[in-house]
């Protein structure tokens, strides 16, 4: 087991569950006898499962808390109160259809297709910029029109990368620590998605992607070395987008100071208010529907900052719980993950911590910009916010998890994955 995965078991282990304490050890298969219990052994885990119900259900109603007066908007004067509730809950459904569907692919074929599922994200990326095929919003391209639905290139994009990533750590795994032989294709590869991603621009799912890359470079046992000198130079890289982007530039000084002079009605219009919404809710909040600063005063309340309406309608204890479950959700997720690498299943392992890496690194960006810890970053909370694209890609990610889990559980009671 590598020095990164090591690392993480230290932190990343959850209470013992009836099959947590198998006994499982790298380049060999576990094997025991479950004797008469075996039966009594899921072949999901359940907790995980209930979590990311919760989740979604509570989304699901501060989404359409977050809407039910928008068509009070001139702008969506059109629309019927219900309307995004609606269109939520179909995406929802496609979403669990889709998950239902993903879960039955064995991770030996996802493991094969995941080169051809990495250049169809690059197409579609590069397809979402073309005039004719690319849908503009708020000065972003970043949408295909479906007719009924729009689709999001970049939220596939974000699943690819983990199994392309996943599947080259496999391919590569004896070149570990040669760093220039094993990193500089990964690098090309993510480069190439995140030129397509800021062309649109999409610097937070770039940030994302690139995220997720390390991650599992790092648990794939690169040189920790190498690994910090990557890290550094894609900062520097990060940082000189910043600094040559007058607009990207203009959002971090509001972000330092968003209360003076024009930022608070400019660059830091989207964060002051954030910021009044969840100092309304207090402790307790100020009840479910109870928002004030949801009724057209913060922009994308049920998209980038539905926990600003969170804050305010339950208050700083809504905001814990629901930090508590995203925790839980990522270290889940990553002891799923360590044990698949454990039964020696090193693909199915980085793809499951490359979904908790995802998962964790957007909700902890998505949290801390509505909570004014970092600059104002366009990403939705996994899971709860408006988005059909974003729902169904999380699902399904979410669906591979449960697969990599089921496998993991099939061998450990002596079957095939």
């Amino acid at each position: 087991m590598s020095a990164a995965q090591t690392m993480l078991g230290r932190w990343f282990k959850p209470a013992a569950t009836d099959s947590d304490e198998l006994p499982v050890r790298l380049g060999r298969r576990a094997s025991y006898s479950m004797g008469a219990s075996a039966g009594r052994v899921s072949a999901f885990d359940n907790a995980l499962v209930a979590v990311v119900m919760a989740l979604v259900v509570w989304g699901t109603i501060m989404v359409y808390s977050a809407t039910i007066a928008m068509p009070d908007n001139p702008r969506f004067i059109n629309y019927t109160h219900n309307y995004f509730l609606v269109r939520h809950l179909a995406s929802i459904a496609a979403a669990v259809l889709a998950a239902a569907l993903a879960f039955q692919v064995p991770l030996e074929t996802w493991e094969r297709i995941a080169p051809k599922l990495f250049i169809l994200c690059l197409v579609l990326l590069l397809a979402v910029l073309l005039p004719f095929i690319g849908k503009s919003v708020n000065g972003a391209k970043r949408w295909i029109s479906l007719g009924v639905t729009n689709f999001q290139p970049s939220e596939l994009a974000k699943f690819s990368a983990v199994l392309y990533a996943a599947g080259y750590m496999v391919r590569k795994i004896e070149l570990k620590e040669k760093f220039i032989k094993a990193v500089w294709p990964m690098a090309a590869a993510v480069g190439t998605m995140g030129s397509l991603l800021l062309a649109e621009p999409d610097m937070g799912a770039f940030m994302v992607i690139a995220v997720i890359a390390m991650g599992i470079l790092f648990l794939g046992g690169v040189n920790a070395r190498m690994f910090f000198l990557i890290s550094g130079v894609l900062l520097g890289a990060f940082a000189l987008m910043i600094a040559f982007n007058d607009y990207r530039r203009a959002r971090i000084f509001a972000y330092l100071d968003p209360w003076t002079g024009n930022n608070a009605l400019g660059k830091g219009y989207q964060l002051t208010h954030s910021l009044i919404a969840i100092g309304r809710g207090e402790v307790f909040g100020v009840g479910l529907g109870g928002s004030v600063e949801k009724l057209h005063w913060l922009p994308e309340a049920h998209t980038d900052f539905l926990l600003a309406v969170i804050g305010e309608e339950f208050g700083l204890v809504g905001v814990v719980v629901l930090l508590g479950l995203f925790l839980w959700l990522t270290r889940r997720i990553i002891h799923i993950g360590r044990q698949a690498v454990a039964l020696d299943r090193v693909f199915a392992g980085l793809v499951a911590q490359g979904v908790g890496i995802w998962m964790g690194f957007q909700s902890f960006i998505n949290m801390g910009v509505n909570l004014g810890a970092l600059p104002t970053k366009g990403l939705t909370l996994p899971l709860m916010s408006y988005g059909g694209s974003a729902i169904l890609i999380n699902l399904i990610a979410l669906a591979v998890v449960l697969r990599v889990d089921y496998e993991n559980r099939q061998l450990m009671q002596g079957g095939r994955a």
